[in-house]
């Protein structure tokens, strides 16, 4: 059989060969129906451009990097198909890496990566901010849950919501909270604590801050014995996970959730709508933080300038938050 090449499909549709070639590799450069038809001839005839080649002419790889921090934990795998699935309309590949929650392996890995890589999409980062710009500079780059000043971002901001959470248990009773914080060096963390230290100052209401924790099942585990000894009747965990974690310690300790204590988690990963009684927590909107942060990279990388994106989470509230238990 004959080998199909742009040649091929130029001839097929009577255009030029550089307009073929553009269509694939410099779509903002032609019209949107002319590179429709390009696309679909392309198929039609059973044509994959070639990335090596084409890397060679426009010096770009066809390639996006993408780091989580963990990739066990169950916020990162739907926002890993959110920015697959984007990149996807950019005609571009996804190459990921799990930094396993090192700052070491986070600095190492980017650097070794960025050879490879058109431009880079940064989850969660635990980089300082200024050890993070420095890996940044020269390449494009935007930055998932965590807002770095001069590198684009997208942010969720959950206030809102985790203080719509905080009143409705306050409407439940509850007057001693716990806010079981998370990482240490995690920005997603401080902007959590602080929605709900803001909501508390002018409540007669007593907070009490636990941890830091990591993000993970165990550290919720162990954060439930510290939970029993506050006396705090409900808790805010960083996220679902750790939630997970602590309504196991809970259960271990003899305590039913949410009879003895309220929980709420954040994110609304799949473990919190599965597990039983469902997890009160706020909701991440993981398809549109993927989808703006592949198109703001792609901006970049065709030297626009585009600004920081914020997103909102939403309250969901389930099964794990009560009426306070009467003494």
């Amino acid at each position: 059989m004959r080998r199909v090449t742009i040649y091929s499909i130029a001839d097929a549709l009577g255009i030029s060969a550089s307009t073929v070639s553009r269509a694939f590799s410099r779509p903002d450069l032609v019209k949107a129906s002319v590179r429709e038809e390009v696309l679909a001839k392309a198929q039609e005839l059973g044509y994959s451009p070639n990335r090596a080649a084409r890397g060679l002419a426009t010096g770009r790889t066809g390639v996006l990097g993408l780091l989580v921090p963990d990739i066990t934990n169950p916020f990162f795998p739907p926002m890993v198909r959110a920015v697959q699935r984007a990149s996807a309309h950019h005609d571009a590949e996804v190459l990921l890496i799990d930094s396993e929650r090192s700052e070491t392996m986070e600095e190492d890995l980017l650097r070794r990566i960025r050879p490879q890589v058109d431009g880079l999409v940064i989850v969660s980062p635990r980089l300082p901010t200024s050890r993070l710009r420095a890996m940044l500079t020269g390449i494009p780059s935007v930055v998932v849950n965590r807002a770095v000043r001069g590198l684009p971002s997208v942010v969720c901001d959950n206030t809102r919501a985790l203080q719509q959470a905080a009143e409705h248990l306050h409407g439940l009773g509850h007057r001693r909270l716990a806010l079981v914080r998370g990482p240490r060096r995690s920005w997603a963390a401080e902007q959590r604590a602080k929605a709900i230290r803001e909501w508390t100052r002018p409540r007669e209401v007593d907070l009490v801050e636990l941890g830091p924790f990591e993000a993970q099942f165990e550290a919720g585990r162990t954060a439930a014995g510290d939970l029993v000894d506050s006396g705090a009747t409900a808790a805010f965990a960083f996220d679902d996970l750790m939630a997970a974690g602590m309504i196991a310690g809970l259960n271990d300790r003899g305590e039913q959730v949410p009879a003895d204590r309220s929980i709420v988690g954040c994110d609304d990963v799949l473990l919190a709508r599965t597990m039983t009684p469902g997890l009160t927590t706020v909701s991440a909107p993981f398809v549109d933080l993927g989808r703006h942060a592949v198109d703001m990279l792609h901006l970049l990388i065709t030297g626009a300038k585009p600004s920081t994106v914020t997103l909102h989470g939403e309250l969901e509230v389930r099964g794990t938050v009560g009426a306070v238990r009467r003494q």
